[in-house]
């Protein structure tokens, strides 16, 4: 698979998880950040991803947070944001709601609203550059906690994040990218995974973190 960050493309053949639970080979067309209904015209991109699955960045504490009719705001449909990874083998359900983590050899990209955050299990841009944004700076910068999981997670200025857990510092270390209040993280250990901020609150992986 080969591709280019553009505004508009198609991806094509590739084993599309509308949700969680479904699967069909079918096509994406995306255009300004969002999933189209219809083909485009001969001088679209086409993205060759036939035998990868494009998998919704579904964070499920994040679903439950939002009122009832908004929480198909993950699927891959029509109207809904261009925000999927595109994985090189099939992914579960349960993997998919509750801790979607991808090695780096199995990850062909990641898009976040139609943008290209990862390719070929690599990042982008340089980790740190999102955060030359004042705005995205107060958002997204600081120490992050859920008490009830012994978690604390520093997202720094830098790029770098660590977590505390249950009072062992470091137990993760990485590097993280941010946009359109989604998060992508990949692992020192050699991981990558996602996470949502969505009214002051962040998700990831189970975990539903405030800042401290």
């Amino acid at each position: 698979m080969t591709t280019r960050t553009t505004e508009r493309f198609a991806l094509r053949g590739a084993i599309v998880m509308r949700t969680p639970s479904t699967q069909a080979r079918d096509d994406l067309y995306v255009s300004g950040g969002v999933l189209r209904a219809e083909p485009f015209d001969d001088t679209t991109e086409v993205i060759e991803a036939r035998g990868a699955y494009a998998v919704p960045l579904t964070v499920e504490s994040a679903v439950a947070q939002r009122p009832v009719e908004q929480r198909h705001a993950h699927d891959l449909v029509p109207g809904n944001p261009a925000t999927f990874a595109l994985v090189r083998r099939g992914v579960g359900e349960s993997q998919i709601r509750r801790m979607l983590v991808i090695h780096p050899a199995d990850l062909a990209a990641v898009y976040v609203s139609g943008h290209l955050e990862a390719f070929d299990g690599r990042p982008t841009r340089a980790a740190g550059a999102d955060l030359a944004d004042p705005a995205l700076r107060a958002a997204w910068v600081g120490t992050w906690v859920d008490p009830s999981r012994g978690l604390e997670q520093h997202l720094s200025g830098d790029g770098r994040y660590s977590e505390t857990r249950n009072g062992r510092a470091d137990a993760y270390t990485g590097r993280y990218w941010v946009r359109d209040g989604r998060i992508t993280y990949l692992d020192d250990s050699g991981f990558w995974a996602f996470g949502e901020l969505l009214d002051g609150t962040l998700h990831h992986a189970g975990f539903v973190m405030n800042r401290r």
